[in-house]
């Protein structure tokens, strides 16, 4: 997903569980950082999958700051890496089998509404 995706959550509902891991790639401004930390936590939760998001840092032409904050939550919203205002290369390995066990025991899935666009 990009960007602007992260406010619309129809778009990345995880209906029976299609994918483990959803990626963000954003230039998201720094003026509304707290709105990009929680909604990456938010789509964690609700999708019950790992949530990668990428955001640039730094100052662009038209003045606008962006605090970097790229991050990796699980499927509970916890916290696992956050880059704060760092340009960083990092690795976060995630556990297949603790997604695998957490699905078994609280299937959300099987209560989802079924979504279509027309």
């Amino acid at each position: 997903m990009i960007c602007y995706d992260l406010r619309f959550p129809v778009w990345s509902r995880n209906v029976q569980n299609e994918y483990d891991v959803l990626l963000y790639v954003a230039n998201w401004p720094a003026k509304r950082s707290l709105a990009w930390k929680t909604l990456l936590a938010a789509r964690a939760i609700e999708n019950v999958a790992y949530v990668v998001g990428v955001n640039r840092i730094g100052e662009d032409d038209n003045g606008h700051d962006y605090a970097g904050d790229s991050m990796v939550v699980n499927f509970k919203g916890d916290l696992l890496f956050n880059a704060a205002d760092q340009e960083i290369t990092q690795t976060v390995t995630l556990n297949q089998q603790e997604l695998a066990d957490f699905r078994q025991s609280f299937p959300t899935y099987l209560d989802a509404d079924v979504f279509r666009l027309e």
